[in-house]
């Protein structure tokens, strides 16, 4: 996926591509309405679309095509969960999850994804500019935690992207996070990234251990980058390769 150039042959086919990519999951009719494009054009180019593998139907939805794998079942201890890919419809609780984590005041670049996504409200991004995925865990179909992976399509920044990772207080020590992190690597690796980043304030010291206890490295630390709760606090910037 890493520096995929989108080319589609046909205006009015980009331009249906276009629309669902930037609101996640829609409807048919009402996208050939908004982009005013005649019934049969419309059903030419969605066809051609989902035999590219661009774009896929389901549940009466056109969504944009991220082949990231099947949903995943775990049982530890006395807890099932599963982890999948997410989709369009798990944004209120993937907001929901982030925003619980980061009110711990730990996880600010967290805080920020979920604020992006949540003006957005499109969940997952591929476009010539960006690429966004999601996976969740889930416990009785709820979002229970999650991995985001983001990646400016910058030639020079192509063989990188951003993690972050976070689970719900009351469901960590299960190895939810664990299972979570080595799916967003293994998509990553999969997808041609390199190597994957993500900064945490330095007083996140279970996140740092979690990081380090999976292979991770300190690159750097930025003195006093944080201020939280009227305190400043150093960022650190950890990375890992694939």
């Amino acid at each position: 996926m890493a520096t995929e150039t989108l080319e589609f042959g046909h205006e009015d086919r980009k331009r249906i591509y276009e629309y669902v990519e930037r609101h996640g999951a829609v409807d048919p009719d009402d996208t050939r309405e908004r982009l005013g494009i005649d019934p049969s054009g419309f059903r030419h180019h969605v066809a051609i679309l989902k035999r590219d593998g661009r774009l896929e139907k389901g549940d009466g939805k056109l969504r944009v095509t991220i082949d990231a794998g099947a949903e995943e079942e775990y049982v530890s201890a006395d807890l099932e969960f599963h982890i999948r890919p997410a989709r369009q419809e798990d944004l209120t609780g993937i907001v929901g999850a982030i925003r619980q984590v980061a009110e711990e005041r730990t996880y600010i670049e967290a805080e920020s994804v979920a604020d992006e996504i949540d003006h957005e409200e499109a969940l997952l991004r591929h476009n010539e500019l960006e690429s966004r995925m999601f996976f969740v865990a889930t416990v009785e179909d709820d979002v229970v935690g999650w991995v985001h992976l983001y990646a400016p399509e910058i030639d020079k920044l192509s063989h990188t992207a951003e993690l972050t990772v976070g689970v719900l207080e009351e469901y960590r020590g299960h190895g939810i996070g664990s299972h979570l992190l080595s799916r967003g690597l293994e998509w990553a690796g999969s997808n041609g990234y390199e190597k994957l980043y993500q900064s945490v304030p330095s007083t996140n010291e279970g996140a740092i251990a979690f990081l380090e206890g999976h292979g991770w490295e300190t690159e750097a630390v930025r003195e006093d980058h944080y201020k939280l709760n009227g305190h400043y606090v150093d960022e650190v910037m950890m990375a890992v390769g694939l």
